[in-house]
C-alpha cells in the first residue's frame, strides 16, 4: 500500500502517541452531557450556565499561538470553537499534553474528548474553556479541506469543496464529515419515514415484516435478482414487491398490514432508479382505490407539514405544493390532453402506429397495456409537475388490480405523479382468483414473447385467494422518490447512504521505469511518492508550477542530494505523450 505524505506523518504522529504512553484509540468511556447545538441555542438565549460540560467531536480547524489556542470541534450537532491554554490542561510542570500531544501530534480530523465551561470571546463568539483534554481516536487520513469565504453580498463562497458526485457517494463517511448539509437530507429521511409511520399507527394498521427472499418473485413488472440456497437446493429470489405476502395476511383476517420494506430490481441505474430501493405497501380491507387516493392526499400532506411546516415545497425551480385535494385525469384523459390524441379505442397495431408517430421508443415484445405506459411516460409523465393523481389504466397494464366497476376494458387504479415522476401507486386489488388466474396466463404469454418484466403465476397466492380475500385497497409509496422531492434532491443517489455504484476503479501504482518513461530521473522518483503522486495519471493531473514548488521543497525536507529539476523539466513530464 502506498502511502502520501500526510498519511506517513499521521502514522508518525500514532507511534509517537504510543510512546508517549497516549493511547489514540482509548476503551475507557468519556462521558458527553451536551452538544454543541444545545450550547449555541441554550447559552446566551436561554441564559443555561454551563460550568461544568464534557464534549466530544472531531477537530476541524486550529490556531495555535504560543501557549494559547483556539480550535473547533465537530460533533453530530454542528460545530463550536473550543480555547485551549498550556497552564489550564497542564496544571503540572509536565506540559507535554499541550506542548507536544495538542501542538505537534494531532491534526485535523482526529477526535477529542474536552470538559469545561461555556464563555463568550471579545468578539462575541461562544465557546468552550478547556480545562481537560483527551485523545480518543487518531485519524490516519487527511480530510478534504473545505474553506469558506463571504463575498460582498454576504454570500458563502465554499472553496475546495468535497463535491464530485461519484467520489461523495463512494465515500459517504467524508461527505456527512464535511459537508453538513448532506447530514440535514438523511434526516429529512428519517422524518418523513416517521411520519408515514405515525399516520398509520394512528390509524391502526399493523407493520409488519415478510419475505425477502422468496421462491416467486411477484407483486410489479420487474426482472429480480436471483441466488440459490444450498441446503434446499433451490433458486430464490430477491423480492421485486411485498405485496403478494401482504394480501396473504388480509386473507388471513388482518383488517389493515403495513410493511416499510427493502426490494430489489434487477434493472437499470440512473437519477430515478437504485437496484436496492425503499418503499411502503399498505392493504386495508374493505376500501376501494377512491378511498385510498383522499389517504395518499392525507398522509402526503401531513409529511409536507411535518418536514417544512408547510404544504409548500420548492423542488428545483418548482414549488410544488402538497394541499388537498390534488388533481386527477384518467389515464386515457392524461394522454389525450398533452398529446391530442384519444387512444381509449385502439387496438394493438393502432397503438404500435400511434407510438411510431409520436416517436416513442418501442419494441415487438410489448403488448397493448406496455405500449400505453410507454406513450404515457414518454409524453405525459413529464410534464405533471404538481401532485397529481392518473387514474382507471387499462387491464392489460395492471394484472393485480380489480376490474373498473362501470368501464369496460379497464381496471381500479391510480399512480400519484409529483415533480413529473411516480410516487405512488395503488388499486382497489384484485380478490377473484379464477380472473387472477387468468390474468397471471396472460403474464407468462407475454414472458415467452420475451418480456422480461412479466409476472409468474404463484399457486400458493391463488390458493389463498380462493379462501376469500374481502374487497381491499392497496398502496405501495416509494421512500427513495418521495425522499427526493421533500429534500430537494436532483437524484436518488443524493438520499441513500450508500448507492449501488459501479466497481471502484484502483489506480495502477507506476514503476521506477513508468516514471523514466516521462523523462522522470531516477533519483527523482522517490520525491514524487512521497508527495502523493502514485500513478502517471495523478502526475499529469498535477499543476506544473505547484509541482515544482512542492519537488523542490520535498528535496530540502527529505534533504536528499540529488539536482532540483527546473520549471521546463517539470513541463516536460506533464506534456510528455501528450
Amino acid at each position: 500500500m502506498h502511502l502520501s505524505e500526510q498519511e506517513i506523518v499521521r502514522r508518525d504522529a500514532r507511534q509517537k502517541l504510543e510512546e508517549l504512553g497516549v493511547n489514540p484509540y482509548p476503551s475507557e468511556l468519556f462521558e458527553v452531557n451536551v452538544s454543541a447545538k444545545e450550547i449555541h441555542e441554550n447559552y446566551e438565549k436561554q441564559k443555561i450556565d454551563y460550568k461544568s460540560i464534557s464534549i466530544a467531536g472531531r477537530l476541524m480547524s486550529r490556531r495555535i499561538m504560543g501557549s494559547a489556542s483556539f480550535a473547533e470541534i465537530q460533533d453530530a450537532t454542528g460545530r463550536i470553537q473550543i480555547y485551549i491554554r498550556r497552564d489550564d490542561i497542564c496544571p503540572e510542570e509536565d506540559k507535554t499534553l499541550y506542548n507536544t500531544v495538542f501542538k505537534k501530534l494531532l491534526d485535523i480530523g482526529d477526535i477529542i474528548g474536552i470538559k469545561g465551561y461555556v464563555f463568550t470571546t471579545q468578539t462575541g463568539e461562544i465557546s468552550i474553556h478547556v480545562t481537560e483534554f483527551r485523545v480518543l481516536t487518531k485519524s490516519l487520513r487527511p480530510l478534504p479541506i473545505v474553506k469558506e469565504t463571504e463575498d460582498e453580498q454576504g454570500n458563502i463562497i465554499r472553496h475546495d469543496a468535497f463535491s464530485d458526485p461519484e467520489l461523495r457517494y463512494r465515500q459517504r463517511y467524508v461527505d456527512l464529515v464535511v459537508n453538513p448539509q448532506v447530514k440535514d437530507t438523511f434526516i429529512k429521511r428519517t422524518k418523513l419515514v416517521n411520519s408515514m409511520r405515525e399516520y398509520l399507527n394512528d390509524r391502526g394498521y399493523l407493520e409488519v415484516e415478510t419475505p425477502i427472499l422468496q421462491p416467486l418473485y411477484g407483486g410489479a413488472a420487474a426482472r429480480p435478482f436471483k441466488t440459490h440456497h444450498n441446503t434446499l437446493d433451490m433458486t430464490l429470489y430477491l423480492r421485486i414487491a411485498n405485496e403478494l405476502y401482504l394480501k396473504r395476511l388480509i386473507v388471513g383476517g388482518f383488517d389493515g398490514v403495513y410493511e416499510f420494506s427493502k426490494d430489489f430490481r434487477n434493472e437499470g441505474m440512473s437519477r430515478f432508479h437504485n437496484p436496492e430501493f425503499t418503499q411502503v405497501e399498505l392493504y386495508v380491507a374493505y376500501k376501494d382505490y377512491n378511498w385510498m387516493m383522499d389517504l395518499v392526499e392525507e398522509m402526503i400532506e401531513k409529511v409536507a407539514i411535518d418536514l417544512h411546516g408547510t404544504t409548500k415545497v420548492q423542488v428545483g425551480d418548482n414549488i410544488l405544493d402538497f394541499k388537498r385535494p390534488w388533481k386527477r385525469y384518467t389515464m386515457f384523459e392524461a394522454i389525450e390532453h398533452f398529446t391530442g390524441i384519444d387512444i381509449s379505442e385502439m387496438n394493438e397495431n393502432q397503438l404500435r402506429e400511434t407510438a411510431k408517430r409520436l416517436n416513442v421508443p418501442i419494441d415487438e415484445t410489448m403488448g397493448k397495456g406496455k405500449l400505453i405506459d410507454e406513450i404515457f411516460g414518454e409524453k405525459c409523465e413529464g410534464q405533471l409537475i404538481q401532485p397529481t393523481f392518473i387514474t382507471d389504466y387499462p387491464v392489460e397494464m395492471s394484472p393485480l388490480a380489480k376490474k373498473h366497476r362501470a368501464k369496460e376494458g379497464l381496471v381500479e387504479r391510480f399512480e400519484a405523479i409529483a415533480n413529473g415522476k411516480e410516487i405512488c401507486n395503488a388499486f382497489s386489488e384484485l380478490n377473484d382468483p379464477i380472473d387472477q388466474r387468468q390474468r397471471f396466463e396472460e403474464q407468462l404469454e407475454l414472458g415467452k414473447r420475451g418480456d422480461e418484466e412479466a409476472m409468474t403465476l404463484d399457486e400458493d397466492f391463488l390458493r389463498a385467494l380462493e379462501y376469500g380475500m374481502p374487497p381491499t385497497a392497496g398502496l405501495g409509496v416509494g421512500i427513495d422518490r418521495l425522499s427526493m422531492i421533500m429534500t430537494n434532491s436532483n437524484s436518488i443517489q443524493d438520499v441513500l447512504f450508500f448507492p449501488q455504484l459501479r466497481p471502484e476503479k484502483k489506480t495502477k501504482v507506476a514503476t521506477v521505469d513508468d516514471y523514466k518513461k516521462v523523462g522522470v530521473r531516477e533519483e527523482l522518483v522517490p520525491i514524487l511518492q512521497k508527495l502523493g503522486l502514485s500513478s502517471i495519471k495523478q502526475l499529469k493531473e498535477a499543476n506544473p508550477n505547484k509541482l515544482f514548488n512542492d519537488v523542490c521543497g520535498m528535496r530540502k525536507k527529505m534533504k536528499l542530494d540529488v539536482q532540483n529539476p527546473d520549471i521546463e523539466e517539470v513541463k516536460g513530464w506533464l506534456e510528455h505523450g501528450a
